[in-house]
């Protein structure tokens, strides 16, 4: 379990900095509000990742963790590559990152739920 929680906090960590770097690209270079929606989604989401990767999570925090990994990297990543780049790598990339977002904040939700009386995440 120890090396998803270390993935976990390598992915908060990756998404920290491509918000800052998205942010700074929207702002120098013209690319606006669709490039700081882009840095907003990753700044927000990885608080939780990291988070989680440090609160000895149990199986379902992780996975709650991986699912809004990904989403923000098709969310984010969609909408960096089309500003930037001009690239549009699938046309429901971002509508998919989106949900993908929401269904990891929904399974976060339930996995708070499970909690155990003493305190502790269901595992």
């Amino acid at each position: 379990m120890q090396i998803w929680s270390n993935l976990t906090l390598a992915l908060a960590g990756l998404s920290g900095a491509a918000g800052v770097g998205l942010a700074a690209l929207a702002s120098h270079s013209g690319g606006g509000g669709t490039l700081m929606t882009a840095a907003l989604f990753c700044l927000l989401h990885a608080a939780p990742m990291l988070a989680i990767a440090i609160a000895q999570p149990s199986r379902g925090l992780l996975a709650g963790a991986s699912i809004l990994a990904l989403g923000t990297l098709l969310f984010s990543g969609d909408l960096a590559l089309r500003t930037l780049a001009g690239v549009k790598p699938w046309a429901m990339a971002a509508p998919a990152g989106g949900s993908l977002l929401i269904l990891g904040w929904l399974w976060l939700a339930v996995a708070g739920c499970l909690r155990r009386r003493a305190g502790k995440i269901s595992r």
